[in-house]
């Protein structure tokens, strides 16, 4: 598996990149990863605009070019779909590794 200094992301950004697989502005995004998350992340305003200000400085979101210029609309690049599938892949080590040993310590105690 590839490693990135960036990872691992925050649960926060992990649900925002998320969130913008599909062009978002930052209300909608906060819904979002609500959503996504079942109700456990919540953000406020503050804190949401300054994860988008750090996404866009390590170009994984860019803004989308729009005539409602109240709005900031923004979607995930290519960079930032990358180290979505990083950190999808390390999750799941993690995972196949957790699920392995435990599996072993059940079959040591029968």
């Amino acid at each position: 598996m590839k490693r990135s200094k960036h990872l691992p992301l925050t649960e926060t950004v992990y649900y925002i990149l998320l969130s913008l697989l599909e062009p978002r502005h930052g209300y909608l995004v906060m819904q979002r990863v609500e959503e996504l998350s079942g109700g456990q992340v919540r953000m406020a305003a503050g804190t949401l605009y300054g994860a988008f200000e750090n996404l866009v400085k390590l170009k994984f979101i860019e803004l989308v070019p729009n005539k409602e210029s109240r709005r900031k609309v923004y979607v995930i690049t290519e960079e930032g779909r990358d180290i979505l599938a990083l950190e999808q892949e390390r999750m799941r080590t993690l995972l196949q590794v957790t699920d392995q040993l435990l599996k072993e310590e059940r079959d040591e105690e029968v």
